[in-house]
Parts: C-alpha cells; structure tokens; sequence
C-alpha cells in the first residue's frame, strides 16, 4: 500500500447508479481516485489489469451476474492481498459473513451511507498503518456519544459501531491507549450504555475509534442486538 500522502485508487464495483456516484464524489472529493464498475466482469478486468494497481475494494455481492460469495472467491484466487470491503446490505446470512472472514474481507460499509460518512468508514483500510483493523461487522451510527477523561467531558457524533467498539468523529482525538468513559443511548432504547473503552487509532482528519474493555453483559446485548439487526436487514430499495 502507499503511504498515507499518496493519492489512493478505490475500485467501487455495484450496479446500483446512486450508490457508485455517490461513493466516487466522496473519494474524488478527498484526492483519490476512483474506478467504478456495474458487473462482475468488469470488475474482474480491472483488478486484473497490471497497468491500474488497487488500493481498495468496494464490492455488491450481487454485482451481475455473481450471486454471494462468488465474486470475492474469484479475486482471492488472483490477489490475497488487496483489502476488501462488502457493501453490508449486499449480505444475507450469517453463513456469508463466516465465508467472507475466511476470504479476509476487511470489513463492511453501508452502501447508503451519507457522502460525509463514507471516507471515514474507508480510511482504516486505505491507511491501515494508522487504524487498528477489526473484522466484525460495523454499522454508520451517528448518534450523541459523551466520553470522560478524568474531569474532562467531550460531545461527539460516533461514526459507526460494532460489538467491540465504536468510531467517533471528532477534531480533537484522543491520544492512542488513552481510556475513557463513554455514554451513549442507541436509537429505539430509552436505557443508556456506559463503557469503560481505549482508544486504538487517532485521527485529527477522521476522528479516533476505540474498544470497548468493560460493559455490563446487558449493554454488551443492547449492542450486539442493534448491530445485528441493522446489519443483515436489507438496505436495497
């Protein structure tokens, strides 16, 4: 991968015309360079194609004609190596997301995320230097979250969540190993959820993201189950 001051190459493959615009404005607009592809075909020709290396790869799929896991089997059998991300509302069963761990998918990304949320939910896969990685599925989330170092209270939006953490918008991240408390309440729950949670990556153009190290086995639930169901419901229209 190239450092982080170098200009990226994202291939967007989805044969859904609002989400491939919508994702090629978002990294254009960063400085990077987006490919955008509507079939499995094509998809395959240009992560084949030797003069264009890829940086990154945004995939549906159900890009036509490939149905699951197919086209994911297809590029590992020409590059173990490129990071790749599925667009979640493109995953239908549990036995999908186990395959595709397998197949060392990065991660997953809402194809209906807002424009100012997409590079956020990207950059731990193109500057995966400066991100600590985590495979479990995240969904955007931006929702109130205050977190506490010592006698010093912050007000943030988080930028997604997983069963083991949560990404924080913010201009003024934290330090990296810092801890710090956090309170947030989950859209449809009236109850709170604290956790005692590091800082694992810090980021003055994204934000910082942090692990969860302590929550009661209710919150960890109310966590899991809002993940869940956001994640395996369909986002197709």
């Amino acid at each position: 991968m190239p450092a982080s001051g170098e200009t990226k190459t994202v291939l967007v493959a989805d044969d859904t015309a609002f989400v491939r615009d919508r994702f090629r404005t978002a990294i254009e607009s960063a400085g990077h360079r987006a490919i955008t592809v509507t079939t499995e075909a094509e998809a395959l020709t240009a992560i084949r194609a030797p003069q264009q290396p890829l940086d990154l790869l945004v995939l549906d799929l159900r890009l036509p004609p490939a149905t699951g896991t197919v086209l994911v089997r297809k590029i590992r059998a020409h590059d173990r190596q490129v990071p790749i991300l599925v667009f979640s509302g493109t995953v239908t069963t549990v036995d999908e997301v186990r395959e595709l761990a397998t197949l060392g998918v990065a991660g997953y990304v809402n194809e209906y995320s807002a424009v100012q949320h997409i590079l956020p939910t990207l950059a731990p896969q193109l500057f995966p230097d400066e991100y600590n990685r985590r495979s479990s599925p995240r969904v955007v989330l931006g929702i109130p979250v205050n977190y506490r170092v010592g006698n010093t209270i912050a007000a943030a939006l988080t930028l997604n969540l997983s069963h083991g953490g949560v990404a924080i918008r913010t201009t003024n991240p934290l330090v990296v190993e810092t801890v710090a408390r956090l309170r947030l309440k989950l859209p449809g729950n009236k109850r709170e959820i604290e956790a005692l949670a590091t800082v694992t990556w810090s980021d003055k153009r994204v934000g910082m993201g942090l692990r969860f190290d302590r929550v009661t086995e209710d919150d960890q639930k109310q966590i899991n189950d809002f993940v869940d169901a956001h994640f395996f419901q369909s986002r197709k229209i």
